[in-house]
């Protein structure tokens, strides 16, 4: 779970661009009005991202009750209630398309990545995602990663050296590339993406223990393993999709990276109905 604060900031980011100078529909319900509802999921999901929906609700009226019937990795089937809300009217009406946005997506993000772990059980593989995530939503695009049942790669550039074609043309070789951020960043985990296997031969040479195999066919990826001996980990990326990715991992790859699961996402189809608390009801 990422920490509070950066739910906080999420949030309140998501409702500043929503609210701006104020709901001006929801100024029409009467300021004493209470009600009640629920969350449905209109199809089978896996749920992410409650904290950003209760926060968008509490964060709006702290009056605002959600209790949820689920949690974060629980497989929801379709027509199945989410949540419940109990609070002012005014306050759930403003944070229920916030709520919903976050609900939506994450859920949308933990659904596909639980699709690609089922699709290679059974193998050693793993589920990496990948920097390509939604501008400003990528710690929490990668928490749904993990409630999918994935792995985070790297969170950005900051907490691993991931040198790639251009970085090594600059350096003008792998070796050089390695020497020149070993002597930079001694402590920050080092990855090399490959091309070729005469390339992973010079990274292997070079004492790299994570490689990224770019754009392998299968038969490339098992000879690759078969290169490897066990020296380093390899991560397998590019041209991955549902219909493919057991077939990747059956080459012996420890890794198999892929942004489908952060960018090309398709949000859960979610329900969110209201209806008067009978306990303050207002009478015309």
């Amino acid at each position: 779970m990422i920490d509070s604060q950066q739910i906080a900031d999420d949030v309140t980011r998501a409702l500043t661009e929503d609210i701006g100078g104020g709901d001006v529909s929801a100024r029409l319900v009467p300021a004493e009005q209470m009600m009640q509802g629920r969350i449905v999921a209109r199809e089978s999901c896996v749920l992410a991202g409650t904290a950003w929906a209760e926060t968008a609700f509490r964060r709006v009226s702290n009056r605002s009750l959600v209790q949820w019937l689920y949690c974060d990795g629980d497989p929801v089937p379709a027509d199945s209630v989410i949540c419940t809300l109990d609070g002012p009217a005014r306050a759930l009406l403003t944070a229920e398309r916030t709520a919903l946005n976050f609900l939506q997506t994450l859920s949308g993000t933990a659904t596909i990545t639980r699709a690609y772990v089922d699709a290679i059980s059974g193998t050693s593989a793993r589920i990496l995602d990948t920097r390509k995530t939604i501008p400003g939503l990528r710690m929490a695009q990668k928490y749904a990663v993990t409630c999918g049942g994935g792995f985070n790669h790297r969170l950005g550039l900051y907490d691993m050296v991931l040198l790639k074609e251009n970085h090594i043309m600059a350096a003008g070789s792998i070796t050089a590339a390695v020497q020149a951020s070993r002597a930079i960043n001694p402590d920050v985990p080092l990855e090399v993406e490959v091309e070729t296997l005469d390339q992973l031969e010079e990274a292997l040479a070079a004492g790299v223990d994570r490689i990224l195999l770019d754009n392998f066919d299968l038969a490339g990826l098992r000879a690759a393993v078969a290169a490897n001996k066990g020296r380093a980990k390899l991560e397998a990326s590019g041209n991955v999709d549902l219909s493919t990715v057991r077939d990747v991992a059956l080459t012996g790859v420890d890794f198999i990276s892929t942004g489908a699961i952060t960018k090309h996402v398709q949000a859960i189809d979610l329900s969110l109905r209201f209806t008067p608390s009978s306990d303050y009801l207002i009478v015309p």
